[in-house]
């Protein structure tokens, strides 16, 4: 998709977003402990959420971290990042711009250098991954960590065919995001963490229809509406049981400065 269409997406969806993204009470907790575990995050340490949305993600970190210096929550859909409100929430300091301005230094940042970056479910937005990523890893102090949350090549979420199908063609592979961070001079791991999702099916239903993955911005009206049908047909159950499997693909910068 593109970075206009993107942004016109989320634009739509941000007032609403948090009540369709999220699938369950624990899960924004779970996530936000297993990013601060691959981080190895410290209350001292300078922090960049990069394509941080509405800040879910952000601020959980934020209470279970307390930190010393505000976490910076970059977006470019100033429509997303006014749901933290005015003033912002503790913690949290709001930036308008994409991965790439970061990247290419065409946005301040009040921190010369950061300590720890990551990018959740936004990779596949960005155009030029190695050349994002590799901006992203230039802006790390020394020992720096920058972490890349995304899903695997496929899934096994309930949806409707053709968004599967969708959804492998347009997503990257975990292993190419490794090797861009390796091209990019970091130590480069990659794990797969995973998390039992159960949701009702209507709600998840409604989810679909409002479009909370922006895979789905791409079907029209009427191919959302015999999708959900699709759905409906092969699950019949009220309550949906699947795994929500995640590639956590980490680069960490060398001690020694340049």
């Amino acid at each position: 998709m593109q970075q206009d269409g993107v942004r016109g997406h989320y634009e739509e969806l941000a007032a609403e977003y948090d009540e369709h993204w999220v699938y369950g009470p624990d899960y924004v907790s779970w996530m936000s402990a297993r990013i601060i575990d691959a981080l190895h995050l410290s209350p001292t340490a300078r922090i960049a959420d990069i394509g941080a949305g509405t800040c879910l993600f952000a601020k959980e970190v934020a209470r279970q971290l307390g930190p010393h210096h505000p976490i910076l929550c970059v977006d470019p859909s100033e429509a997303m990042l006014r749901q933290l409100g005015t003033p912002p929430s503790s913690g949290l300091t709001p930036i308008v711009a994409s991965a790439e301005d970061i990247a290419e230094g065409r946005a301040g940042l009040p921190y010369e250098q950061l300590d720890a970056i990551w990018l959740k479910e936004s990779v596949h937005h960005v155009d030029d991954q190695a050349r994002t990523l590799r901006g992203l890893a230039d802006r790390l102090a020394p020992g720096g960590r920058l972490l890349v949350v995304m899903l695997p090549a496929s899934i096994q979420y309930p949806l409707f065919q053709a968004a599967l199908d969708r959804f492998e063609e347009l997503q990257p592979d975990p292993a190419n995001i490794q090797a861009h961070l390796r091209a990019a001079g970091l130590d480069t791991g990659l794990t797969h963490v995973e998390h039992e999702l159960r949701i009702n099916r209507d709600k998840y239903l409604g989810m679909v229809r409002a479009r909370y993955m922006s895979l789905l911005s791409t079907f029209s009206d009427s191919e959302i509406e015999k999708g959900i049908e699709e759905m409906r047909s092969a699950h019949p159950e009220p309550e949906l049981v699947f795994p929500d499997r995640f590639a956590f693909v980490v680069g960490q910068r060398s001690r020694e400065t340049a």
